[in-house]
């Protein structure tokens, strides 16, 4: 089987289909993946091919309407009707030529992909979308419009359906009973991993710290680090708070309390700030490594950290900021995982929840049976399987197992 899979955007969006992208070639599958130059790394320790052809999204041009009530689930939000509009057209012709080349069977699309749902539907092959914190987001009906256009310069028939975004079902990596996305469709859920990198180890420091107080780990993630002022000269999208800004807020607040804190700043130089003498920086740590052990997890809300999370059992206190994290942090809250503590907490608002978290037994009940959950789906080398199964006209049948 040949499968073409698609990332874009940033690297978190390749981690995401790293564990599918790994399962399908390690069952002697031909795996290509067109992705950006930004993501193609993701990949480079792997036997998967990779070509990195596609242009970055480029921001929304300047003075595009903007309603801070709004989020990536409008057709009108800026970012969204760029991905369904004009980058979805400039890469569409990526696409073809790579198909065209590669005669894939199936395509693996990132959930930002709307080109590919075309290329799929001009093939006539299935295709399915990663693990993705967008379109957990998304509703399917009000970007129809958007989809039949693309399908019209395509001279493809329109659709009424609006599943037909994803009429074979998508993956995800979460139990049911536990899912972030606000439309309910056909899925294929595999456990979390917890080894993306390949030969990952945790740095020899960690090996000395402290081990007589609660362990705290703080990250903003492999966007945000990218804004503001973070050194990057990438500006900051219109609902964003700047990154330099909470970190400094997080590293005040953890520096409070009575914990080993690790905290993975991105990169970003820490200004205005002294860390407490059990707080420990660092630009980077294989995260899914350190939640093994870690008491509690400080974050940006992102879909692959809060799947890591769940995975790991670790309780999480959200500083939610763009994008699909305030609906994912809103989330986290509901299912009694964590809390949200919204997009811009001072110091004292970060202390007292981590304080409040560490202390709280039931939470840590309610991870457990959500790591349960999470234990009884398959793990995800199924998914070569299940898609030779699509790929030969087997229904899409799940869940598998209870969740």
């Amino acid at each position: 089987m040949r499968v073409l899979c698609t990332a874009m955007a940033s690297p978190s969006h390749g981690r995401a289909l790293l564990p599918l992208a790994r399962a399908l070639a390690g069952a002697g599958h031909e795996v290509t993946v067109l992705t950006t130059e930004a993501v193609a790394p993701v990949f480079a320790a792997d036997r998967i091919t990779v070509l990195p052809l596609l242009p970055p999204a480029p921001p929304p041009p300047d003075g595009s309407p903007f309603d801070p009530a709004q989020d990536m689930s409008s057709p009108d939000h800026p970012l969204t009707a760029l991905l369904a509009g004009p980058y979805a057209r400039s890469i569409l012709t990526i696409l073809r030529e790579a198909a065209r080349r590669l005669r894939p069977d199936a395509l693996v699309r990132d959930g930002m992909d709307f080109a590919a749902v075309v290329l799929a539907e001009e093939r006539g092959i299935p295709h399915l979308p990663l693990p993705s914190g967008f379109l957990n987001l998304v509703e399917p009906a009000p970007l129809l419009p958007a989809l039949n256009a693309l399908r019209a310069e395509a001279g493809l028939p329109e659709r009424t359906d609006p599943e037909s975004l994803y009429p074979h079902g998508r993956f995800d990596f979460m139990p049911s009973a536990y899912s972030f996305a606000r439309h309910r469709g056909p899925v294929l859920a595999y456990r979390q991993t917890t080894a993306v990198e390949p030969g990952g180890a945790l740095p020899p420091w960690a090996a000395r710290l402290p081990g007589d107080r609660p362990l705290v780990l703080a990250a903003l993630g492999t966007v945000l680090p990218t804004f503001g002022d973070a050194g990057r000269n990438v500006p900051l999208p219109p609902e964003a708070t700047d990154p330099a800004r909470t970190l400094r807020t997080l590293v005040a607040g953890l520096s409070r309390l009575e914990v080993t804190a690790v905290v993975a700043t991105g990169g970003i130089p820490l200004t205005g700030v002294t860390p407490g003498p059990y707080l420990h920086l660092t630009d980077r740590i294989p995260q899914p490594l350190l939640l093994e052990c870690a008491d509690l997890f400080v974050t940006h809300g992102g879909y692959n950290s809060i799947r890591e999370a769940v995975r790991t059992a670790t309780p999480m206190a959200v500083v939610p900021n763009f994008g699909d994290q305030p609906h994912n942090a809103r989330r986290v809250a509901a299912l009694g995982l964590g809390r949200d503590l919204g997009p811009d907490p001072d110091a004292d608002a970060v202390a007292a929840a981590c304080h409040g978290l560490l202390a709280d037994p039931a939470l840590t009940a309610r991870l457990r049976a959500a790591r349960l959950a999470m234990l009884t789906l398959p793990e995800v080398g199924r998914a070569a399987a299940d898609l030779t199964d699509l790929v030969s006209g087997g229904r899409l049948v799940t869940p598998r197992v209870p969740a």
